[in-house]
């Protein structure tokens, strides 16, 4: 199984290549644009990931996006009525992982017609937990916490 792993329009966007189970490739877009904590579509990283992995689109089986816009949406939705000159950039971000197969077929230089990958979009908080890896024999407890939209969020795993 060939799984590409997004991280996009958040800082530090970047991308990963996993298959089957074991990663192949990790690359931050700012390695490419020099710029630091690079926000937007990692289109670099994507592309150095599948040249690393010597992989071509129509081998990517999944696309794991870091960011559900679904995810907590009735806070998100409380905090744009309170804060709306704040809130509208973040909205804004959050609709362009509506089109986000239109970006990757960019990336990759193909059709959209011509993806088809599975797109998974997992909650932040979530990516960032599944992330922490280890080996599935270690117990091991991890612990997250962040403010996404100044609403105070944690989360906590045991395996």
């Amino acid at each position: 199984m060939i799984i590409l792993g997004i991280n996009a329009f958040h800082g530090d966007a970047s991308a990963a290549i996993v298959v089957d189970g074991q990663l192949v490739a990790a690359v931050e877009e700012e390695r490419f644009n020099r710029i630091k904590h690079a926000a937007g579509f990692p289109v670099n990283a994507i592309r150095a990931c599948l040249k690393l992995g010597g992989l071509e689109a129509r081998d990517i089986e999944h696309v794991a996006l870091a960011r559900d816009p679904r995810a907590r949406i009735f806070k998100k939705a409380l905090y744009a009525m309170k804060i709306p000159r704040l809130a509208l950039n973040r909205f804004s971000a959050q609709a362009k992982f509506l089109g986000i197969q239109e970006e990757l077929a960019e990336a990759l230089g193909v059709g959209r017609e011509e993806i088809k990958a599975q797109i998974h979009r997992v909650e932040h908080h979530k990516a960032h937990l599944a992330s922490s890896g280890g080996s599935a024999r270690v117990q091991r407890s991890t612990f997250k916490v962040q403010s996404p939209f100044r609403i105070p969020s944690a989360s906590i795993t045991r395996r």
